[in-house]
C-alpha cells in the first residue's frame, strides 16, 4: 500500500505556492506509506542547450556533510561546461551547459557514490527514507515553485527501504512515475528491455512500468499511444501516475484496485489515493471531484 499525489496549477498565479499546497497533501498519505516519500516537480525550463541533472550524495547520514562546492569546482576544470548547483543537504540540482552524456560519464568515475535521480530542462527530483513530514521539512517542500508535481509516500512491499528505491522513477529527460500496486510481469518487461540496451538500476517494479512507458516515447508514441501500450504489457494491480515537461497523466488497470480521486476546478487539477489529501485546498467544495474509472487515460496539460 502506498500513497499517490499530484497536482498541476493552471492559474499562474498559484505557482508560487505549488510547495505549500502540495505538503499537506503528501503527509495526508502518511499511513499509506510511512517509510520514505519523494517528488519531481516541473518548473520553468533551462535552455535548449542546458540540462538540469538531480543528485543524491549517498544513502548515508554521511550524504549530508557532502561538499557540493568541490564537485563544482572540480566537474567545471575537467569539462567547459559552466555547472552551477543549488544544494538542499544530501540533495543537489547541477545544471549544467551541453555535454550532458560527458558530465554523466564523468559523475560516475569521479563521484561513483553519487546517484543521478534525474535529468531533464524542466524537472527537479527529491526521495529519501523518512515519513512524509520529515521528508518535506528536510528539502523545504513548502517552499517549491512549478507548474506541476507528482509525489509519493510508500510502504515497501518487494523491494527494501532504500532511497533509491522511493518514487518518483524517472527515465530518459523530463519524466517520471509514481506507482500504487503491483506488478506481476515486471521481470517480464525487464527481460524484453534490456536488449534495446535498457539498464536497470534496483529491482522495484515500479521501475520496469516507468522505463517501458519511456521507451515507448522515445520511440515516438504520443503519451496516449504509449499509455494505451502499457494497457497491453503491463499486468497486475496499479494506478500511474506521470508527470512530463507539459503533462500530468492518470492510469488505473482494468480492474480499478488501487484508489485513486481526482478534484478539477478552474485553478488546478489535483490528485490524490484518498480525498482527505485534498480536503485542505482552495475551493474545494466548488471542484468537479470524481474517481477515475479503470483503463481509462486522464492527460491535463500544464
Amino acid at each position: 500500500m502506498c500513497g499517490i499525489v499530484g497536482l498541476l496549477v493552471k492559474t499562474p498565479a498559484l505557482r508560487a505556492q505549488l510547495g505549500q499546497l502540495m505538503v499537506p497533501m503528501l503527509i495526508g498519505m502518511t499511513e499509506r506509506g510511512p517509510d520514505s516519500a519523494g517528488l519531481a516537480v516541473f518548473g520553468s525550463a533551462v535552455g535548449d542547450s542546458q540540462r538540469k541533472l538531480s543528485l543524491y550524495a549517498g544513502f548515508t547520514e554521511a550524504g549530508n556533510d557532502f561538499d557540493w562546492n568541490a564537485l563544482l569546482d572540480a566537474l567545471n576544470s575537467a569539462i567547459d561546461v559552466d555547472a552551477s548547483a543549488e544544494s538542499k543537504g544530501n540533495h543537489a540540482v547541477l545544471t549544467v551547459n551541453g555535454h550532458v552524456d560527458t558530465v554523466k560519464a564523468w559523475l560516475t568515475e569521479h563521484f561513483p557514490k553519487l546517484f543521478l535521480l534525474s535529468t531533464g530542462r524542466s524537472i527537479d527530483l527529491y526521495k529519501d527514507i523518512g515519513s512524509p513530514a520529515e521528508v518535506a521539512q528536510r528539502y523545504d517542500f513548502s517552499k517549491l515553485t512549478g507548474s506541476h508535481l507528482v509525489g509519493h509516500t510508500r510502504m515497501a512491499t518487494e523491494s527494501a527501504v532504500t532511497p533509491d528505491r522511493a518514487h518518483p522513477f524517472t527515465a530518459g529527460e523530463d519524466f517520471c512515475l509514481v506507482h500504487n500496486g503491483s506488478l506481476s510481469n515486471a521481470h517480464g518487461v525487464r527481460r524484453k528491455l534490456e536488449p534495446q540496451g535498457i539498464r536497470f538500476e534496483t529491482d522495484n517494479d515500479t521501475e520496469a512500468a516507468c522505463r517501458f512507458l519511456e521507451w515507448r516515447l522515445r520511440e515516438g508514441d504520443e503519451l496516449p499511444v504509449a499509455l494505451q501500450k502499457g494497457f497491453e504489457e503491463l499486468d497486475g494491480f496499479y494506478t500511474f501516475l506521470m508527470g512530463t515537461s507539459t503533462e500530468l497523466a492518470l492510469i488505473r488497470d482494468p480492474f480499478a484496485c488501487k484508489p485513486a480521486v481526482v478534484a478539477e476546478n478552474d485553478d488546478y487539477v489535483a490528485i490524490a489515493s484518498e480525498f482527505r489529501s485534498l480536503a485542505h485546498l482552495p475551493d474545494i467544495k466548488n471542484a468537479r471531484v470524481f474517481e477515475p474509472a479503470p483503463e481509462e487515460m486522464y492527460v491535463w496539460k500544464a
